[in-house]
């Protein structure tokens, strides 16, 4: 059994492959560290690309898409493996990215997963969207990052370079245990893509784990590579996921004043959208919001067993605020105005 899988899940991407995975490759050679490639049904000419330029990777072949939670549970359960990182297949890694975070796990078996300073590709001084220097959320699901907070990006002047507790752990490069994984259910399948390592890092929090986030391990992240963010699809996704997040994981207490408030804040949002003439993305919150209700039923036995699981309700990495009116009407538009010390 390998110490560490380096797992990247792919679906038609040939070219980010061609493009960055030799740095993968490069700076994944080191013993007991294998690279795999998950292949999601793939039309493109992926496979062969694989086969002819990066044989020392092993390759997971799936019938079809079963988009990113999916892929990564099917092709997981075919990998043996102490720790796993599931690495975007649009991500360029660095020397020495994966020791400092294996060294971390080594040393605690409380923490669970961890994630490396994550920077833009296309920016490399600035930090990336999807991760940042890690991520939290806020009282009613939003998520945000350390250098990042919604649409405005900080600059990497060295002042998050301490390892950090923090609430969820960017699925563009996420270092898990495998065991824990398996254990807590792995990526919701119902989620298809986007929130999915959140709801996953939220089951581990509830769990009694830390979630960590370790600088010392830089990789740089494209971003957008399978939806952009202005994406209805992708609009649609996030704000379905977001109530499916609130419902499986909050305590008994605090779900039905949360949600409400929640979808009166998506509410307000999709009335941006209509008059911003963003016809397609108001379409897409009104969908989100009928899936989620229909979806009730499905998402009850998740929630019930959470609760039964659940050792910790009260998480001091979830920020006890609202970081849309503290951005949009605050203005306060970097991590360290929140005044938020987790």
């Amino acid at each position: 059994m390998d110490k560490l899988a380096v797992v990247i899940l792919n679906w038609n991407g040939r070219e980010l492959l061609d493009k960055y995975l030799p740095s993968v490759i490069k700076y994944s050679n080191i013993p007991e560290v294998s690279v795999y490639v998950i292949d999601n049904g793939s039309k493109d000419d992926s496979i062969d690309i694989l086969n002819k330029k990066f044989a020392e990777v092993k390759i997971i072949k799936l019938e079809q898409n079963f988009g990113f939670a999916g892929g990564y549970n099917k092709g997981l359960e075919q990998i043996s493996a102490k720790y796993f990182v599931l690495l975007n297949s649009d991500v360029e890694v660095t020397d020495g990215w994966i020791t400092p975070i294996i060294s971390l796990l080594d040393s605690n078996d409380d923490i669970a997963a961890c994630q490396p300073k994550l920077k833009s590709f296309l920016n490399k001084d600035e930090f990336e969207y999807a991760g940042a220097a890690g991520g939290y959320i806020d009282k009613y699901g939003f998520a945000f990052c350390r250098g990042r907070l919604f649409n405005v990006f900080e600059k990497d002047n060295g002042q998050y370079n301490s390892s950090s507790n923090i609430f969820w752990a960017t699925g563009a490069c996420l270092f898990i245990r495998s065991e824990l994984y398996h254990k807590v259910g792995g990526l919701d399948f119902d989620f298809f893509a986007h929130m999915e390592e959140i709801d996953l890092c939220w089951r581990l929090n509830s769990r009694g784990y830390k979630i960590v986030y370790e600088p010392k391990s830089e990789v740089f992240h494209l971003g957008g590579a399978t939806l952009s963010k202005t994406n209805p699809h992708k609009t649609f996704l996030n704000f379905r996921n977001n109530l499916f997040l609130l419902y499986k994981n909050l305590p008994a207490e605090k779900v039905f004043n949360v949600i409400f408030i929640r979808m009166v804040l998506d509410g307000v949002a999709a009335i941006k959208f209509l008059f911003s003439l963003e016809f397609r993305n108001f379409w897409a919150v009104f969908r989100a919001h009928i899936n989620f209700y229909i979806s009730i039923n499905k998402f009850k036995q998740k929630r019930i067993q959470n609760l039964k699981e659940m050792k910790i309700k009260e998480h001091s990495t979830i920020y006890n605020g609202s970081i849309v009116m503290d951005f949009f009407f605050r203005k306060k538009k970097y991590f360290s105005d929140l005044h938020f010390n987790p």
